[in-house]
């Protein structure tokens, strides 16, 4: 009795036997039988022979196998505590519960008392096999209770990265099926070059912006803080459009769009809608007050003349 006896797929074999309880209670409902009739199982099998079992104490309910706590497994506390405290050391809190597994499997739950891991429990399984009485751990998990501090959802790279994340050195590429590119030889209106066989001669870019793409920049520059509704630009004495320092862009972006070329201004360098504005206009007038001031009032004084030569006694 002192050996000790690992059983690994007692776990699998519970929930398969809890399966195919399951499966024959369902088809029992279906078919009309007499009140307090045995179901019986006569659907054909292949699989291997069953195991012997011992008399079990497992209570069944459709269409679940809910199992009676094993009195050794249960009184197992400290088996269990010392194979945490193996692992976690002093992070082992107080015994939170016992709860059953499947026949002669239960799990002992233990507080995690590491700082941040508020609501978190050691939760070790221990079974032991038919005909023994001795008790082994099964395994050993960390697992996160009700109200657990837990780590955000995880979202690829490519979904975090943001405007301002790229530094000197950083590699962003775009996806092999960005929508927003497509290649030059495709675009019609791609700016041509002086001859006529830069795109099949590959002396082009191979690669400019979709119609998707010009629709994406320029949905995101007019509704950003170039764009009309800035409150910099309501507050404008004018428009971007009839500035001088306003530097028109080529293509179609260039009907609504251009780059100031102030460099006093807030926006010196960057894309501007041409319905933007700023205080730096071209035109901007000042208006200047008349002043009232008539200039400064002189009076003639009388200015009497003395003799500077030196005196006698100096």
């Amino acid at each position: 009795m002192g050996e000790t006896v690992r059983v690994p797929g007692v776990r699998r074999r519970l929930r398969e036997v809890g399966k195919k309880v399951s499966g024959v209670l369902a088809a029992g409902r279906d078919e009309p039988r007499e009140p307090d009739a045995a179901v019986t199982d006569t659907t054909p099998t292949h699989s291997a022979p069953p195991v012997q079992e011992e008399p079990t104490t497992v209570t069944l309910t459709a269409p679940d196998v809910v199992a009676e706590i094993d009195p050794q497994c249960a009184g197992a506390v400290e088996l269990a505590r010392s194979a945490a405290v193996e692992v976690a050391g002093t992070a082992v809190g107080d015994h939170l519960g016992v709860e059953a597994d499947g026949e002669r499997v239960v799990t002992h739950s233990f507080a995690a008392s590491e700082p941040g891991y508020a609501g978190w429990r050691w939760a070790v399984t221990v079974a032991r096999a038919e005909g023994f009485d001795q008790v082994t751990v099964d395994e050993l998990v960390l697992l996160p209770g009700h109200g657990a501090l837990l780590a955000p959802a995880w979202v690829p790279w490519s979904e975090r990265i943001a405007p301002g994340d790229l530094t000197p050195g950083d590699l962003l590429p775009p996806a092999a099926d960005d929508p927003r590119l497509v290649p030059a030889y495709a675009d019609i209106d791609a700016e041509q070059l002086p001859f006529d066989l830069h795109r099949e001669m590959g002396l082009g870019r191979p690669r400019v912006l979709s119609a998707d793409g010009r629709a994406d920049a320029a949905e995101r520059w007019y509704d950003g803080p170039a764009g009309p509704d800035a409150p910099l630009a309501k507050a404008a004495p004018g428009r971007c459009g009839d500035c001088g320092f306003l530097t028109p862009l080529t293509g179609s972006l260039g009907t609504l769009f251009g780059a100031c070329a102030n460099g006093m201004a807030p926006d010196d360098g960057r894309v501007v809608a041409i319905t933007h504005g700023c205080g730096a206009h071209s035109e901007t007038v000042v208006e200047t007050v008349e002043s009232t001031y008539a200039g400064m009032a002189v009076e003639e004084d009388e200015f009497e003349i003395l003799d500077s030569s030196p005196s006698p006694l100096s």
